[in-house]
Formats: structure tokens, C-alpha cells, sequence
């Protein structure tokens, strides 16, 4: 990996090949697919690699996530308890 500060944090890469296993276990995605969306998670070192997938990938992922309901959570405001939820 390489040392920039855009370097792709190991938590971020591993949440999101969670995200990919999970497509392919819902079956949003097909194996081959899954292969190699993984495999181009797995050899970039900066989150602009990752944006230089292959569009016929990023039209996989964007149909999955579609269906996951993903952009819906990630645009949802916060809930007003948050704050004691994280904290228990």
C-alpha cells in the first residue's frame, strides 16, 4: 500500500468488501462480479483507484446498493438519540 494520506484507511477497505460479500450473499451481484469488484477493492491504495473501476462494475455496485437501500442511509438524517445509543 502506499503511503499517501489518501491512503485507504484498513477499516474502510474491510467494511467495504463486507458491503461486497453481502451483495453476493443477497445475490445482487454474481460471483463474478463479486470476484472482480473484490479484487479491484483489494489492489487499490487510494480511494481514487477505486473510482477508476470499470463502469460495467460500478453499474453492478450501483444496482446492488439501489436495492440495499444504502444512499437511502447514508442520506438519512441522524436519529435525535443517536448520542445515547452510541454511548451505552
Amino acid at each position: 500500500m502506499c503511503d499517501s494520506i489518501d491512503a485507504i484507511d484498513p477499516d474502510l477497505r474491510e467494511a467495504a468488501m463486507k458491503t461486497i460479500d453481502e451483495m453476493l450473499n443477497l445475490a445482487l451481484l454474481t460471483p463474478d462480479e463479486h470476484q472482480q469488484i473484490s479484487s479491484w477493492i483489494a489492489q487499490a491504495d487510494t480511494p481514487d483507484e477505486i473510482l477508476k473501476m470499470p463502469p460495467l462494475l460500478w453499474r453492478a455496485v450501483e444496482r446492488a446498493s439501489a436495492v440495499m437501500g444504502i444512499d437511502e442511509d447514508l442520506l438519512r438524517p441522524p436519529a435525535l438519540d443517536a448520542d445515547d445509543f452510541v454511548s451505552r
